[in-house]
């Protein structure tokens, strides 16, 4: 997004508020069914949602999504495949031919182009940001004329299609009975707002659904349940991406088994979401050699970041490089762990040498500036992809100060994509 579009210039210096917070606790309440839902979400969460929207050009999420298309069909090929399996768990070796629920692509929009990030598949928000999206306002005569202030009208219906998609991929017809919304201790995570709103919207188109704490699961050999509702298909929102702790035995169980479906599943995790796959995609005569399109691999050549892996071979030329790297572990989620090379001490790099861990050429991320306590500030900009089999459910933002995303920033939190046309106006 460089100088000069009315991307740039809107997000440098336009302070409308389009977030209706009015509609939004409206809305959320009405969503899950419980009065003063939203109420008690505004003061345990007091920057989830941010008041501004983020602006990018038309092209750029065209870019953007071009991306998503190449990273997935890089995924198919044999021999990404079997490299990226190579340093996956054996279970990612079980296909069940899942395209893995709610994928999330992470940007930086920089002025050479979109940078893919990272890759996730447990990616949360989409369904907070959905209903946010629908609580704006245009709040001057610019946004109102010239920008759509709505995510996609059909986010539910797709949503029940994906599920419903994920389902007949490994059962062949029919739909789930009964889906459960798996985490570990699901009503201390921060993100359980969320969850609700997922579980209403299954609710609402007569699946039943459960939230359940992965240790409360049972496999009997033929069915999983939790507390005696058996269940059909997992929501999988784990960060155990390979379900080896202990107390997610009866869910590997039935995975391993066949007899639940889960999505996201361990292999979609070991082909997309392992940081150190981001070494395949940003290595083209690799991806040449191994038969990816050409449209595809100028694509992640121009917008995924050279990322290696850090071995001890590489250790010290990468130290001295480090100002212009970030450092994630390989199998790392929530921006655990993960540094900016010009903050790393001497005790986090021993750390990291002994760790998995991947070193990716720094994208800056681009800011937005908002009013706070009458005072402008920049805040720097994620924008997230989520997505369904290579296709968009999805566009939105999150602001946030510091070195990796959160949701604790005064002014910050989830924001809606706002796409500008690509020429500026006369």
């Amino acid at each position: 997004m460089g100088d000069g579009t009315e991307a740039e210039r809107l997000n440098r210096g336009c302070f409308c508020i389009t977030l209706d917070r009015t509609a939004l606790s409206e809305a959320l309440d009405r969503e899950v069914g419980i009065a003063g839902f939203a109420k008690s979400l505004a003061e345990t969460h007091a920057s989830l949602f941010s008041n501004v929207p983020v602006f990018v050009p038309a092209s750029v999420l065209t870019e953007m999504e071009q991306v998503v298309q190449a990273v997935e069909a890089a995924s198919r090929l044999p021999a990404y495949r079997t490299e990226s399996l190579s340093w996956a768990s054996e279970i990612s070796n079980l296909d069940f031919d899942l395209a893995g629920a709610l994928m999330g692509y992470d940007f930086h929009v920089t002025p050479d182009g979109p940078q893919l990030i990272e890759v996730n598949t447990n990616a949360g928000g989409a369904f907070l940001n959905a209903v946010s999206g629908r609580a704006q306002r245009a709040c001057c005569e610019q946004v109102r004329v010239a920008f759509d202030v709505s995510p996609a009208d059909d986010f539910e219906a797709k949503v029940l299609d994906m599920f419903v998609a994920e389902w007949r991929r490994q059962r062949g017809s029919g739909r789930p009975s009964v889906v459960g919304i798996v985490d570990d201790a699901p009503e201390e995570q921060f993100l359980l707002p969320e969850l609700k709103l997922a579980e209403a919207l299954l609710e609402k188109h007569g699946i039943k659904t459960l939230i359940a704490d992965a240790r409360e699961l049972l496999w009997d050999g033929k069915q999983l349940t939790h507390r005696g509702q058996s269940v059909d298909l997992v929501y999988n929102r784990l960060v155990d991406f390979a379900l080896e702790a202990p107390q997610h035995a009866a869910l590997q169980a039935g995975y391993v088994s066949g007899g639940v479906v889960v999505t996201p599943n361990p292999r979609v995790h070991a082909l997309l979401a392992d940081k150190r796959n981001l070494t395949l995609l940003s290595d083209p005569d690799r991806l040449r050699q191994w038969g990816l399109p050409g449209q595809h691999v100028d694509v992640l050549l121009a917008s995924v970041p050279k990322t290696v892996l850090v071995t001890s071979a590489n250790s010290d030329d990468l130290w001295q490089r480090r100002n212009a790297l970030f450092f994630k572990p390989a199998r790392g989620h929530g921006s655990r762990a993960a540094y900016r090379g010009d903050k790393i001490t001497r005790r986090v790099w021993a750390d990291i040498i002994a760790g998995d861990y991947v070193a990716q050429s720094y994208a800056a991320p681009s800011t937005r500036a908002i009013q706070r306590d009458q005072a402008r500030t920049e805040l720097k900009v994620d924008v997230r992809l989520y997505t369904y089999a290579g296709a968009t459910l999805l566009a939105a933002a999150r602001l946030y100060q510091g070195q990796t995303t959160n949701m604790r920033t005064p002014g910050g939190g989830f924001a809606p994509v706002l796409v500008t046309p690509d020429c500026s106006p006369t």
